[in-house]
């Protein structure tokens, strides 16, 4: 997969460990830097997986805190 198109996939995978329980609300995602490197992708990938993530409010980031995961129940379903 092209890595511009890779985003998605770490989106994906976000969204599938919350609904199969391996993410629970409130659970902090790992780092920027440590999503880069499981999934070899450059930092922008990541931010926009993140940004994503954000516009269907699986996650709310906090600052100095972290990036959190939310209640399914919140989420905006995808178009």
């Amino acid at each position: 997969m092209p890595e511009s198109a890779e985003y998605l996939r770490i989106a994906a995978d976000v969204m599938a460990d919350v609904k199969s329980g391996k993410l629970k609300p409130g659970d902090r995602l790992p780092s920027v830097a440590q999503t880069r490197a499981d999934y070899g992708v450059s930092y922008g990938t990541v931010q926009l997986a993140y940004v994503r993530l954000e516009a269907l409010r699986v996650i709310r980031r906090q600052q100095g805190k972290g990036v959190f995961v939310t209640d399914p129940k919140t989420w905006m379903r995808e178009p």
